[in-house]
């Protein structure tokens, strides 16, 4: 079916092959498998379409949402039940699947330059937003961990507010492995009983490591410098929370 130079494909059977390839993409395993990714929410979308960075591949709609992409781009029309399983997010707006972008295994014995951060969180959301205070505070390099979750799941995606399609990401080696390793640039972390945050002189390069959500580094903390941040009341805050404080403060000392 042809509208206004589209050609829109209507589904309402779960059974559709279109469909089906449409769902896998809520799943790490059909990411790898059809090298695309899903971008929702309305806002997330038309800031894309602005400045496209890769390829869209198709957009997803129901019969209440217009097509935002423009001609020439092939749109899924679903009944609202589909469209529904695959709005994991529950943004209730346009749907854009895109075409994966290549990610990098880096080699972490290279000399980091200035702030780079290393995240190994297993959790899409919490991935993701650690992503966006990233971007916001000037990051120069992000490396994903074995242990991350996806960063392209949709989840992530959406907490990064567009982070993921904007910053220098690379994928490198386990925490545990990376901790164990002699590194040419320091590498800082944070914990309750580190050096006190805000009495610390940042190098200018810099390697920032998150810890994992619930093992947190491990036994084995002999070549990473440990920072503490000062909380009255709590004894841990949440990984993305501590993550920003450290950026901040990076950025506030140079």
């Amino acid at each position: 079916m042809a509208r206004r130079g589209r050609i829109v494909i209507q589904v309402s059977s779960r059974d559709n092959d279109n469909f089906k390839k449409a769902l896998s993409l809520t799943t790490s395993k059909g990411i790898k498998k059809e090298s695309l990714f899903l971008l929702s929410g309305k806002k997330l979308v038309q800031e894309f379409l602005k400045k496209p960075s890769v390829k869209i591949e198709f957009e997803i709609i129901h019969k209440d949402i217009r097509p935002l992409a423009g001609d020439g781009i092939k749109v899924m029309e679903l009944s609202k039940e589909l469209f529904n399983e695959i709005d994991v997010v529950g943004t209730h707006s346009n749907i854009l699947a895109l075409r994966l972008p290549e990610v990098s295994v880096a080699d972490l014995s290279t000399p980091g330059q200035g702030l780079e951060l290393i995240l190994p969180l297993g959790d899409p959301s919490n991935l993701g937003a650690a992503l966006r205070s990233a971007e916001a505070f000037g990051v120069k390099k992000v490396f994903l961990t074995e242990d991350a979750a996806n960063p392209f799941l949709p989840k992530s995606v959406k907490a990064s507010a567009g982070s993921i399609l904007r910053l220098q990401i690379f994928k490198t080696k386990k925490l545990a492995d990376i901790i164990s390793e002699k590194s040419s640039t320091s590498l800082v972390a944070l914990d309750g009983f580190g050096e006190n945050l805000q009495k610390f002189k940042w190098p200018k390069n810099v390697r920032l490591i998150v810890g994992e959500e619930g093992p947190g580094l491990g036994e084995n903390q002999s070549n990473v410098k440990l920072l503490s941040i000062p909380t009255q009341g709590v004894e841990s805050l949440n990984a993305v929370v501590a993550t920003s404080i450290a950026l901040y403060d990076y950025q506030s000392k140079k």
